[in-house]
C-alpha cells in the first residue's frame, strides 16, 4: 500500500504495534536500486512489518538545481519494493512533511561538521530533521541505512543517542556493481564514458587503504589516489580523507577503527564512497 499522509501512516502503524509487531523503516529518496532493496530485505528478515519511505527531502539539498534534477520514479520504485515485499510505502508530498509555518530544525555539530558537512552547509541539519520526523511518523523500532553514506550513518547514530529516540539504527554493507562502483541513484546521470571511468574511485581508495595498512605514509597514499582519479578523467577530487570511523575527526591512530572517505566529480555528477582502513 502507498500512503501519502501521516494520519494514514500512523493508523496503520498503531495497528501493527497494538498487535505486538516490530516495525522496520527504510528511509529513501526514491530512484531505488539494488542497494535500497538490500536494506528492505534486511528489514524484512528482522522485523514483522517494513515501511519504505520515499521522500526527496528539500532541506538536505544546498543546490536547488540538484534538487530539481533528482529522479522521481515512484511507480517503478513501488514495483521493485513489491518484490521484497514491503508492507507499506510512505510517499508524502512536501507540504505533508513541512506544512505551512514549519519552523523547527534539528541542528548537529561534531560528526556532522567535517567533510560533507563542510562541503554542503546545512545538509546534515536537513538529514537530521527529516530522519527525526520519519522515525516519529512511522513509529519504527528499527531504521536501516546504507554504509555508502558513512557520515550520514554516523550522524543518525549520534542523533538517536543524543535525543533518546527509541529506534535501533542498523548500518548495512555498501552494495556495489560488479566493477566496484557503489550503487547510487546518481549513477544514471553518468554518460556511457563516465560510467566506464567511475569505478576508478573505488579502485583508487582501495589501493590507498591497502598501502596505508602496509605501512605507507597516509598523505602519500592519498595523494596518489587523487592523482589516479584525475588522470582517469575525474573533473575534481573534493576530498579523500582518512578519519576516525566514529567521530569523523582526523586520525593517525591505527588502533582505532578508521575510514577512508572520498568525494569527486565526474560528468558533472558528484560521487561519494568510503572503505574501512
Amino acid at each position: 500500500m502507498i500512503l501519502k499522509t501521516v494520519d494514514d501512516l500512523r493508523a496503520v502503524a498503531r495497528g501493527w504495534r497494538a498487535a505486538g509487531e516490530k516495525i522496520g523503516v527504510v528511509p529513501t529518496m526514491g530512484a531505488l536500486h539494488e542497494g535500497h532493496l538490500s536494506l528492505a530485505r534486511r528489514a524484512r528478515q528482522e522485523c514483522d512489518r517494513v515501511i519504505t519511505t520515499i521522500f526527496v527531502n528539500p532541506k538536505q539539498f544546498n543546490n536547488p538545481d540538484d534538487l530539481k534534477k533528482y529522479p522521481r520514479t515512484l511507480e517503478a520504485d513501488a514495483e521493485l519494493l513489491a518484490t521484497v515485499p514491503v508492507d507499506a510505502i510512505f510517499a508524502p508530498p512536501v507540504d505533508e512533511v513541512y506544512p505551512d509555518g514549519f519552523i523547527t530544525t534539528v541542528t548537529m555539530q561534531g560528526v556532522a561538521t567535517p567533510l560533507e558537512g563542510h562541503m554542503r552547509p546545512g545538509h546534515f541539519d536537513g538529514v537530521a530533521t527529516v530522519v527525526t520526523k520519519l522515525f516519529g511518523m512511522t513509529m519504527a523500532d528499527r531504521g536501516y541505512f546504507g554504509q555508502k553514506d558513512w557520515q550520514q550513518l554516523q550522524v543518525v547514530l549520534r542523533l538517536v543517542r543524543d535525543l533518546n529516540i527509541p529506534v535501533t539504527v542498523v548500518g548495512c554493507e555498501t552494495i556495489r556493481e560488479s566493477d566496484g562502483l557503489a550503487m547510487s541513484s546518481r549513477n544514471v546521470r553518468l554518460t556511457a564514458e563516465g560510467r566506464q571511468k567511475a569505478p576508478v574511485l573505488y579502485a583508487a581508495i582501495s589501493r590507498a587503504a591497502e598501502d596505508i595498512r602496509n605501512g605507507h605514509a597516509d598523505r602519500m597514499a592519498i595523494r596518489e589516489a587523487a592523482e589516479t582519479m584525475r588522470e582517469a578523467g575525474f573533473e575534481r577530487v573534493e576530498y579523500i580523507e582518512l578519519r576516525d570511523a566514529e567521530t569523523l575527526m582526523p586520525s593517525d591512530d591505527p588502533r582505532r577503527p578508521r575510514r577512508m572517505l572520498a568525494a569527486a566529480w565526474l560528468d558533472g555528477v558528484r560521487l561519494i564512497d568510503n572503505i574501512p582502513v
